[in-house]
Protein backbone atom coordinates (compact mmCIF):
# COMPACT_ATOMS: atom_id res chain seq x y z
CA UNK A 1 0.00 0.00 0.00
CA UNK A 2 1.60 3.54 -1.04
CA UNK A 3 0.58 6.36 0.74
CA UNK A 4 0.30 9.91 -0.93
CA UNK A 5 0.10 12.71 2.11
CA UNK A 6 -1.66 16.13 0.30
CA UNK A 7 -0.35 19.41 2.51
CA UNK A 8 -3.56 21.75 2.55
CA UNK A 9 -7.11 21.46 1.93
CA UNK A 10 -7.90 24.43 -0.29
CA UNK A 11 -8.85 24.10 -3.35
CA UNK A 12 -5.22 22.66 -4.89
CA UNK A 13 -5.76 20.33 -2.31
CA UNK A 14 -9.07 19.43 -1.97
CA UNK A 15 -9.14 18.36 -5.66
CA UNK A 16 -6.01 16.27 -5.36
CA UNK A 17 -7.04 14.46 -2.77
CA UNK A 18 -10.73 13.58 -3.55
CA UNK A 19 -9.61 12.67 -7.19
CA UNK A 20 -7.19 10.74 -5.69
CA UNK A 21 -8.51 9.04 -3.38
CA UNK A 22 -11.19 8.01 -5.89
CA UNK A 23 -8.51 7.10 -8.21
CA UNK A 24 -6.63 5.25 -5.63
CA UNK A 25 -9.48 3.28 -4.05
CA UNK A 26 -8.85 1.19 -0.89
CA UNK A 27 -5.86 -0.09 -2.41
CA UNK A 28 -3.43 2.64 -1.17
CA UNK A 29 -4.41 5.77 1.41
CA UNK A 30 -4.90 9.55 0.63
CA UNK A 31 -3.94 11.65 3.88
CA UNK A 32 -4.74 15.46 4.49
CA UNK A 33 -2.78 17.13 6.57
CA UNK A 34 -4.54 20.80 7.40
CA UNK A 35 -4.99 23.29 9.91
CA UNK A 36 -8.72 24.22 9.32
CA UNK A 37 -11.72 21.91 10.00
CA UNK A 38 -13.86 23.81 7.31
CA UNK A 39 -13.58 24.73 4.15
CA UNK A 40 -13.83 27.84 2.61
CA UNK A 41 -15.35 28.99 -0.53
CA UNK A 42 -12.97 31.83 -0.88
CA UNK A 43 -14.19 33.74 -3.93
CA UNK A 44 -17.82 34.13 -2.24
CA UNK A 45 -16.15 35.68 1.31
CA UNK A 46 -16.32 39.29 -0.47
CA UNK A 47 -19.98 38.74 -0.20
CA UNK A 48 -19.81 37.68 3.79
CA UNK A 49 -17.68 41.03 3.62
CA UNK A 50 -20.72 43.05 2.95
CA UNK A 51 -23.25 40.92 4.74
CA UNK A 52 -24.82 39.28 1.78
CA UNK A 53 -23.84 36.05 2.84
CA UNK A 54 -23.05 34.10 6.26
CA UNK A 55 -19.82 33.17 7.06
CA UNK A 56 -21.75 29.31 7.26
CA UNK A 57 -22.64 29.96 3.84
CA UNK A 58 -19.44 29.77 2.28
CA UNK A 59 -18.13 27.09 4.48
CA UNK A 60 -18.68 23.48 5.40
CA UNK A 61 -17.12 20.62 8.03
CA UNK A 62 -14.02 18.70 6.29
CA UNK A 63 -14.19 15.46 8.71
CA UNK A 64 -17.58 14.30 7.24
CA UNK A 65 -16.62 14.71 3.68
CA UNK A 66 -13.23 12.86 4.06
CA UNK A 67 -14.47 10.07 6.02
CA UNK A 68 -17.26 9.30 3.05
CA UNK A 69 -14.49 9.63 0.38
CA UNK A 70 -12.47 7.36 2.85
CA UNK A 71 -9.66 10.12 3.05
CA UNK A 72 -7.43 9.73 6.46
CA UNK A 73 -7.57 13.55 7.73
CA UNK A 74 -5.27 15.28 10.28
CA UNK A 75 -6.34 18.74 11.87
CA UNK A 76 -2.68 19.94 11.77
CA UNK A 77 0.27 22.13 10.29
CA UNK A 78 2.85 21.15 8.62
CA UNK A 79 6.04 21.88 10.37
CA UNK A 80 9.01 20.35 8.31
CA UNK A 81 9.67 17.89 5.72
CA UNK A 82 12.32 14.93 5.68
CA UNK A 83 12.34 13.75 1.70
CA UNK A 84 15.23 11.41 2.37
CA UNK A 85 14.03 10.03 6.03
CA UNK A 86 16.46 10.32 8.36
CA UNK A 87 19.16 8.30 10.59
CA UNK A 88 16.30 5.86 12.05
CA UNK A 89 14.23 5.13 8.57
CA UNK A 90 14.81 5.61 5.27
CA UNK A 91 11.07 6.51 4.57
CA UNK A 92 10.11 10.37 3.96
CA UNK A 93 8.05 12.04 6.44
CA UNK A 94 6.31 15.19 7.16
CA UNK A 95 6.22 16.71 11.02
CA UNK A 96 2.98 17.70 11.90
CA UNK A 97 1.62 19.46 14.46
CA UNK A 98 -2.02 19.23 15.50
CA UNK A 99 -4.75 22.26 15.35
CA UNK A 100 -7.47 20.45 16.44
CA UNK A 101 -9.10 17.13 16.77
CA UNK A 102 -8.19 16.89 20.94
CA UNK A 103 -4.52 16.63 19.87
CA UNK A 104 -3.51 20.85 19.82
CA UNK A 105 0.25 21.20 20.20
CA UNK A 106 0.93 17.90 19.57
CA UNK A 107 3.54 16.72 16.83
CA UNK A 108 3.52 13.74 14.36
CA UNK A 109 5.65 12.02 12.29
CA UNK A 110 3.35 10.96 9.37
CA UNK A 111 5.51 8.99 7.01
CA UNK A 112 4.95 9.51 2.47
CA UNK A 113 5.63 7.65 -0.62
CA UNK A 114 4.13 10.52 -2.18
CA UNK A 115 3.57 14.25 -1.28
CA UNK A 116 1.66 17.36 -2.87
CA UNK A 117 2.00 20.56 -1.22
CA UNK A 118 -0.54 22.54 -1.42
CA UNK A 119 -0.40 24.48 1.51
CA UNK A 120 -1.47 27.72 -0.09
CA UNK A 121 0.12 31.03 1.11
CA UNK A 122 0.67 32.61 4.59
CA UNK A 123 -1.28 35.86 4.54
CA UNK A 124 1.81 37.92 5.65
CA UNK A 125 -0.19 40.09 7.39
CA UNK A 126 3.69 41.03 9.54
CA UNK A 127 5.33 42.73 6.01
CA UNK A 128 3.29 45.84 6.46
CA UNK A 129 3.42 47.73 10.52
CA UNK A 130 0.05 48.22 11.70
CA UNK A 131 -1.77 46.16 8.43
CA UNK A 132 -2.76 42.83 11.29
CA UNK A 133 -1.94 40.38 13.72
CA UNK A 134 -0.92 37.06 12.88
CA UNK A 135 -5.37 35.64 12.61
CA UNK A 136 -5.45 38.68 10.43
CA UNK A 137 -7.43 41.13 12.92
CA UNK A 138 -6.22 44.30 12.25
CA UNK A 139 -6.81 47.37 14.71
CA UNK A 140 -7.29 49.61 11.94
CA UNK A 141 -8.11 47.58 8.96
CA UNK A 142 -10.06 44.94 7.94
CA UNK A 143 -9.65 41.61 5.38
CA UNK A 144 -11.93 39.50 3.71
CA UNK A 145 -9.38 36.43 3.20
CA UNK A 146 -11.10 34.12 5.06
CA UNK A 147 -14.52 33.59 6.17
CA UNK A 148 -14.36 34.69 9.81
CA UNK A 149 -11.87 37.71 8.49
CA UNK A 150 -15.13 38.61 6.16
CA UNK A 151 -17.47 38.70 8.95
CA UNK A 152 -15.55 40.72 11.24
CA UNK A 153 -15.49 43.09 8.04
CA UNK A 154 -19.08 42.78 7.62
CA UNK A 155 -19.86 44.07 11.18
CA UNK A 156 -17.16 47.09 11.00
CA UNK A 157 -18.98 47.93 7.56
CA UNK A 158 -22.34 48.01 9.42
CA UNK A 159 -21.12 50.24 11.88
CA UNK A 160 -19.53 53.02 9.25
CA UNK A 161 -22.98 52.76 7.50
CA UNK A 162 -25.00 53.52 10.85
CA UNK A 163 -22.56 56.49 11.17
CA UNK A 164 -23.60 57.96 7.57
CA UNK A 165 -27.24 57.27 8.90
CA UNK A 166 -26.56 59.84 11.18
CA UNK A 167 -25.48 62.18 8.97
CA UNK A 168 -21.31 61.86 9.50
CA UNK A 169 -19.75 61.44 5.82
CA UNK A 170 -17.43 58.52 5.81
CA UNK A 171 -14.13 57.56 3.91
CA UNK A 172 -13.44 54.25 2.64
CA UNK A 173 -10.06 52.87 1.51
CA UNK A 174 -9.64 48.99 -0.06
CA UNK A 175 -7.01 47.76 -2.03
CA UNK A 176 -3.08 46.00 -1.64
CA UNK A 177 -1.46 46.91 1.53
CA UNK A 178 2.23 45.93 -0.06
CA UNK A 179 3.80 46.76 -3.20
CA UNK A 180 4.11 43.24 -3.89
CA UNK A 181 0.76 41.64 -2.75
CA UNK A 182 -1.38 39.67 -5.34
CA UNK A 183 -5.21 39.23 -5.68
CA UNK A 184 -6.08 42.44 -6.53
CA UNK A 185 -9.31 41.12 -7.81
CA UNK A 186 -10.46 39.92 -4.20
CA UNK A 187 -10.12 44.13 -3.16
CA UNK A 188 -12.09 44.72 -7.10
CA UNK A 189 -14.87 42.95 -6.09
CA UNK A 190 -14.97 44.19 -2.54
CA UNK A 191 -14.88 47.72 -2.96
CA UNK A 192 -17.64 47.43 -5.54
CA UNK A 193 -19.91 45.45 -3.59
CA UNK A 194 -19.17 47.93 -0.72
CA UNK A 195 -19.96 50.56 -3.07
CA UNK A 196 -23.48 49.20 -3.91
CA UNK A 197 -24.34 48.17 -0.86
CA UNK A 198 -23.74 52.28 0.09
CA UNK A 199 -25.96 53.08 -2.65
CA UNK A 200 -28.44 50.53 -2.23
CA UNK A 201 -29.18 52.08 1.20
CA UNK A 202 -29.57 55.38 -0.26
CA UNK A 203 -26.23 56.32 1.51
CA UNK A 204 -24.02 56.56 -1.41
CA UNK A 205 -23.58 61.10 -1.73
CA UNK A 206 -22.85 60.39 1.89
CA UNK A 207 -19.38 58.07 0.96
CA UNK A 208 -16.04 58.91 -0.36
CA UNK A 209 -14.45 55.44 -2.26
CA UNK A 210 -10.83 55.71 -2.74
CA UNK A 211 -9.19 52.70 -4.32
CA UNK A 212 -5.53 51.81 -4.10
CA UNK A 213 -3.13 49.31 -5.78
CA UNK A 214 0.22 48.14 -5.76
CA UNK A 215 -0.62 47.23 -9.86
CA UNK A 216 1.52 50.16 -12.12
CA UNK A 217 -1.66 50.50 -14.61
CA UNK A 218 -5.82 49.86 -13.67
CA UNK A 219 -5.98 46.49 -14.83
CA UNK A 220 -3.05 44.63 -14.21
CA UNK A 221 -4.18 42.21 -12.43
CA UNK A 222 -0.60 40.84 -11.56
CA UNK A 223 -1.46 39.45 -15.44
CA UNK A 224 0.57 42.69 -17.33
CA UNK A 225 -3.07 43.21 -18.20
CA UNK A 226 -4.53 41.99 -20.82
CA UNK A 227 -6.55 42.55 -24.08
CA UNK A 228 -10.07 41.35 -24.42
CA UNK A 229 -13.09 41.04 -27.03
CA UNK A 230 -15.94 43.44 -25.60
CA UNK A 231 -18.87 44.05 -27.55
CA UNK A 232 -16.86 43.02 -30.33
CA UNK A 233 -14.00 45.38 -30.30
CA UNK A 234 -11.05 44.18 -28.66
CA UNK A 235 -10.02 46.79 -25.43
CA UNK A 236 -7.41 47.17 -22.75
CA UNK A 237 -8.35 45.95 -19.11
CA UNK A 238 -7.10 49.00 -18.15
CA UNK A 239 -9.76 50.84 -20.64
CA UNK A 240 -12.64 48.42 -19.29
CA UNK A 241 -11.30 48.56 -15.09
CA UNK A 242 -11.01 52.64 -15.84
CA UNK A 243 -14.65 52.61 -17.36
CA UNK A 244 -16.06 51.23 -14.14
CA UNK A 245 -14.24 53.18 -11.53
CA UNK A 246 -15.65 55.90 -13.54
CA UNK A 247 -19.17 55.18 -13.80
CA UNK A 248 -19.24 54.10 -9.76
CA UNK A 249 -17.88 57.31 -8.96
CA UNK A 250 -14.67 55.60 -7.45
CA UNK A 251 -11.34 57.55 -7.46
CA UNK A 252 -8.32 55.33 -7.48
CA UNK A 253 -4.33 55.80 -6.54
CA UNK A 254 -2.25 53.15 -7.81
CA UNK A 255 1.96 51.96 -8.23
CA UNK A 256 1.52 52.40 -4.52
CA UNK A 257 3.54 50.51 -1.65
CA UNK A 258 1.59 50.93 1.42
CA UNK A 259 4.12 51.07 3.98
CA UNK A 260 2.49 51.44 6.82
CA UNK A 261 -1.20 51.53 8.60
CA UNK A 262 -2.38 53.57 11.52
CA UNK A 263 -5.47 54.62 12.95
CA UNK A 264 -7.05 56.39 10.39
CA UNK A 265 -4.51 57.12 8.00
CA UNK A 266 -1.93 54.88 6.04
CA UNK A 267 1.79 56.07 4.30
CA UNK A 268 2.19 54.79 1.14
CA UNK A 269 5.14 55.57 -2.02
CA UNK A 270 5.02 55.77 -5.42
CA UNK A 271 6.48 54.23 -8.25
CA UNK A 272 7.95 57.96 -9.24
CA UNK A 273 9.49 57.82 -5.64
CA UNK A 274 7.16 60.07 -4.00
CA UNK A 275 5.33 59.66 -0.69
CA UNK A 276 1.32 60.69 -0.22
CA UNK A 277 -0.70 59.83 2.75
CA UNK A 278 -4.88 58.34 2.69
CA UNK A 279 -7.01 59.14 5.82
CA UNK A 280 -10.01 56.66 6.15
CA UNK A 281 -12.34 55.88 8.65
CA UNK A 282 -13.01 52.35 6.93
CA UNK A 283 -10.41 50.37 5.18
CA UNK A 284 -9.63 47.21 3.93
CA UNK A 285 -6.16 45.99 2.31
CA UNK A 286 -5.28 42.81 0.86
CA UNK A 287 -1.93 41.36 2.72
CA UNK A 288 0.96 39.97 0.64
CA UNK A 289 1.70 36.08 0.47
CA UNK A 290 4.34 34.17 1.83
CA UNK A 291 5.67 30.57 1.66
CA UNK A 292 3.63 28.66 5.24
CA UNK A 293 7.82 28.57 6.36
CA UNK A 294 8.41 24.81 5.93
CA UNK A 295 11.64 23.88 6.94
CA UNK A 296 13.65 20.54 4.87
CA UNK A 297 15.92 18.52 6.28
CA UNK A 298 18.32 15.78 4.65
CA UNK A 299 19.13 12.59 6.00
CA UNK A 300 22.00 14.12 8.32
CA UNK A 301 19.86 16.29 9.91
CA UNK A 302 20.87 19.47 7.89
CA UNK A 303 18.70 22.07 6.49
CA UNK A 304 18.10 22.21 2.94
CA UNK A 305 15.45 24.37 2.87
CA UNK A 306 17.19 26.59 0.14
CA UNK A 307 17.25 23.33 -2.01
CA UNK A 308 12.92 22.24 -1.69
CA UNK A 309 11.58 26.52 -1.37
CA UNK A 310 12.27 29.64 -3.05
CA UNK A 311 13.52 32.90 -0.77
CA UNK A 312 9.82 33.71 -0.56
CA UNK A 313 8.96 29.82 0.68
CA UNK A 314 7.00 28.48 -1.95
CA UNK A 315 8.24 24.84 -3.10
CA UNK A 316 10.41 24.55 -6.51
CA UNK A 317 8.92 22.75 -9.24
CA UNK A 318 9.97 21.81 -12.96
CA UNK A 319 10.34 25.82 -14.08
CA UNK A 320 13.44 27.54 -14.96
CA UNK A 321 14.34 29.57 -12.28
CA UNK A 322 17.74 31.17 -13.86
CA UNK A 323 17.92 34.76 -13.32
CA UNK A 324 17.35 36.79 -16.46
CA UNK A 325 16.25 39.87 -17.86
CA UNK A 326 12.55 40.70 -18.29
CA UNK A 327 12.81 41.00 -21.89
CA UNK A 328 14.43 37.32 -22.08
CA UNK A 329 10.93 36.14 -19.72
CA UNK A 330 9.37 33.13 -21.86
CA UNK A 331 6.22 31.59 -21.29
CA UNK A 332 8.48 28.28 -21.31
CA UNK A 333 10.12 29.31 -18.12
CA UNK A 334 6.54 28.03 -16.38
CA UNK A 335 5.96 24.34 -14.74
CA UNK A 336 4.53 21.67 -16.46
CA UNK A 337 4.26 18.82 -13.87
CA UNK A 338 4.81 20.90 -10.92
CA UNK A 339 7.15 18.12 -9.76
CA UNK A 340 10.07 19.05 -7.26
CA UNK A 341 13.27 18.49 -9.85
CA UNK A 342 15.73 17.39 -6.32
CA UNK A 343 12.88 14.79 -4.98
CA UNK A 344 10.68 13.04 -7.32
CA UNK A 345 8.19 11.98 -4.91
CA UNK A 346 6.99 15.57 -3.91
CA UNK A 347 5.50 17.73 -5.67
CA UNK A 348 3.33 20.94 -5.35
CA UNK A 349 -0.20 22.96 -6.48
CA UNK A 350 -1.79 26.21 -6.07
CA UNK A 351 -0.14 28.91 -4.97
CA UNK A 352 2.20 26.61 -3.02
CA UNK A 353 4.53 26.41 -6.09
CA UNK A 354 7.18 28.91 -6.49
CA UNK A 355 6.58 30.64 -10.20
CA UNK A 356 9.94 31.86 -12.08
CA UNK A 357 9.11 35.47 -12.02
CA UNK A 358 5.98 36.94 -11.73
CA UNK A 359 3.99 37.86 -14.87
CA UNK A 360 3.61 41.56 -14.86
CA UNK A 361 6.11 44.04 -15.77
CA UNK A 362 8.64 44.15 -12.83
CA UNK A 363 8.64 47.76 -11.45
CA UNK A 364 10.95 49.95 -8.75
CA UNK A 365 10.83 53.18 -7.85
CA UNK A 366 13.61 55.43 -7.63
CA UNK A 367 14.15 54.36 -4.08
CA UNK A 368 14.97 50.55 -4.58
CA UNK A 369 11.70 49.68 -3.46
CA UNK A 370 9.65 46.53 -5.70
CA UNK A 371 6.21 47.97 -6.64
CA UNK A 372 4.36 45.06 -8.49
CA UNK A 373 2.04 42.30 -8.32
CA UNK A 374 3.10 38.66 -7.56
CA UNK A 375 1.27 36.68 -10.22
CA UNK A 376 -2.15 34.92 -9.45
CA UNK A 377 -2.20 30.97 -8.75
CA UNK A 378 -5.95 30.90 -7.75
CA UNK A 379 -9.34 29.39 -8.52
CA UNK A 380 -9.33 27.69 -11.53
CA UNK A 381 -5.86 27.06 -12.18
CA UNK A 382 -5.25 25.66 -8.55
CA UNK A 383 -8.17 23.37 -9.04
CA UNK A 384 -6.54 22.64 -12.73
CA UNK A 385 -3.38 22.24 -11.20
CA UNK A 386 -4.43 20.00 -8.27
CA UNK A 387 -6.36 17.61 -10.54
CA UNK A 388 -3.30 17.21 -12.77
CA UNK A 389 -0.81 16.44 -10.13
CA UNK A 390 -3.09 14.06 -8.43
CA UNK A 391 -3.16 12.53 -11.67
CA UNK A 392 0.47 12.14 -11.91
CA UNK A 393 0.74 10.71 -8.44
CA UNK A 394 -1.99 8.40 -9.16
CA UNK A 395 -0.13 7.24 -12.18
CA UNK A 396 3.17 6.85 -10.37
CA UNK A 397 1.89 4.52 -7.81
CA UNK A 398 -0.23 2.39 -10.12
CA UNK A 399 2.55 2.51 -13.18
CA UNK A 400 5.77 2.84 -11.77
CA UNK A 401 8.59 5.65 -11.70
CA UNK A 402 8.10 5.20 -15.07
CA UNK A 403 4.71 6.93 -15.63
CA UNK A 404 4.02 9.61 -17.49
CA UNK A 405 3.52 13.08 -15.90
CA UNK A 406 0.07 14.80 -16.08
CA UNK A 407 1.02 18.54 -17.56
CA UNK A 408 -0.69 21.99 -16.57
CA UNK A 409 1.63 24.86 -17.29
CA UNK A 410 0.11 28.08 -16.82
CA UNK A 411 1.46 29.58 -19.94
CA UNK A 412 -0.94 26.78 -22.09
CA UNK A 413 -3.85 27.42 -19.67
CA UNK A 414 -7.20 29.18 -20.42
CA UNK A 415 -9.28 30.49 -16.91
CA UNK A 416 -12.29 32.02 -16.57
CA UNK A 417 -13.25 34.59 -13.71
CA UNK A 418 -16.22 35.83 -12.69
CA UNK A 419 -15.68 39.21 -10.81
CA UNK A 420 -18.76 40.67 -8.30
CA UNK A 421 -19.81 44.25 -8.77
CA UNK A 422 -22.28 44.53 -6.03
CA UNK A 423 -25.06 41.45 -5.04
CA UNK A 424 -28.82 41.46 -6.13
CA UNK A 425 -30.82 39.05 -7.92
CA UNK A 426 -32.32 41.69 -10.06
CA UNK A 427 -30.04 44.76 -9.50
CA UNK A 428 -26.42 42.96 -9.06
CA UNK A 429 -23.51 42.79 -11.69
CA UNK A 430 -20.38 40.88 -12.39
CA UNK A 431 -17.22 40.92 -14.87
CA UNK A 432 -17.22 37.51 -16.45
CA UNK A 433 -13.46 37.30 -18.17
CA UNK A 434 -11.73 34.55 -19.73
CA UNK A 435 -8.29 34.87 -20.15
CA UNK A 436 -6.27 32.61 -22.35
CA UNK A 437 -3.40 31.88 -21.83
CA UNK A 438 -3.07 32.71 -18.40
CA UNK A 439 0.91 33.09 -18.61
CA UNK A 440 1.07 35.27 -21.76
CA UNK A 441 2.92 33.52 -24.71
CA UNK A 442 4.24 36.71 -27.12
CA UNK A 443 5.98 33.98 -29.43
CA UNK A 444 2.61 32.87 -30.03
CA UNK A 445 0.48 35.55 -29.69
CA UNK A 446 3.05 38.70 -31.09
CA UNK A 447 1.29 42.18 -29.43
CA UNK A 448 -1.21 40.92 -27.05
CA UNK A 449 0.74 37.75 -25.91
CA UNK A 450 -2.80 35.90 -25.39
CA UNK A 451 -5.28 34.94 -28.39
CA UNK A 452 -8.14 37.23 -28.32
CA UNK A 453 -10.60 34.65 -29.87
CA UNK A 454 -10.64 33.10 -26.33
CA UNK A 455 -9.79 36.16 -24.09
CA UNK A 456 -13.49 37.94 -23.46
CA UNK A 457 -15.38 40.25 -21.01
CA UNK A 458 -18.72 41.37 -20.29
CA UNK A 459 -20.33 42.93 -17.37
CA UNK A 460 -23.90 43.51 -16.21
CA UNK A 461 -26.73 41.75 -14.16
CA UNK A 462 -26.14 38.01 -16.38
CA UNK A 463 -22.05 37.46 -14.77
CA UNK A 464 -24.17 38.14 -11.44
CA UNK A 465 -26.11 35.17 -12.01
CA UNK A 466 -23.21 32.95 -12.56
CA UNK A 467 -21.25 33.94 -10.18
CA UNK A 468 -24.13 32.68 -7.50
CA UNK A 469 -24.27 29.71 -9.24
CA UNK A 470 -21.10 29.03 -9.38
CA UNK A 471 -21.13 29.23 -5.56
CA UNK A 472 -23.71 26.51 -5.10
CA UNK A 473 -21.78 24.88 -7.76
CA UNK A 474 -18.28 24.33 -6.54
CA UNK A 475 -19.30 23.55 -2.81
CA UNK A 476 -21.93 20.77 -4.23
CA UNK A 477 -18.86 19.76 -5.97
CA UNK A 478 -16.47 20.13 -2.97
CA UNK A 479 -18.84 18.26 -0.75
CA UNK A 480 -18.54 15.25 -3.34
CA UNK A 481 -22.09 15.20 -3.96
CA UNK A 482 -23.66 12.72 -6.73
CA UNK A 483 -21.84 13.41 -10.07
CA UNK A 484 -19.36 15.82 -8.42
CA UNK A 485 -16.43 14.70 -10.68
CA UNK A 486 -18.35 15.95 -13.73
CA UNK A 487 -18.36 19.54 -12.62
CA UNK A 488 -15.28 20.86 -14.08
CA UNK A 489 -12.30 22.76 -12.35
Amino acid sequence: MARLVVLGGGVAGHTAATFAADWLGKEHEVVVVTPNSKWNWIPSNIWVGVGGMTKEDVTFDLAPVYEKAGITYKQAKAVSLNPEGNGTTDKSFVTIEYTGQGKAGQSEEVTFDYLINATGPKLNFAATPGLGDANGLGEFTVSVCTADHADHAAHELTKIMDKMRKGERQKILIGTGHGMCTCQGAAFEYIFNVEHEIRKAGLRDMADIQWISNESFMGDFGMGGLHMKVGGYVVSSRIFTESLFAERGVNYITGAHVNKVEKGKVTYELLDGTTGEETFDFSMLIPPFAGVGLKAYNKAGEDITDTVFAPNGFMKVDADYTPKPYAEWKASDWPRTYQNPTFKNMFAAGIAFAPPHIISKPMKSPNGTVINPTPPRTGMPSGIMGKAVAHSVCDLIKKGPSAHLHEASMAEMGAACVASAGKGWLDGQAAAMTVYPVVPDFEKYPGTGRDTDYTFGEIGLAGHWIKHILHYLFIYKAKLKPFWKVIPE
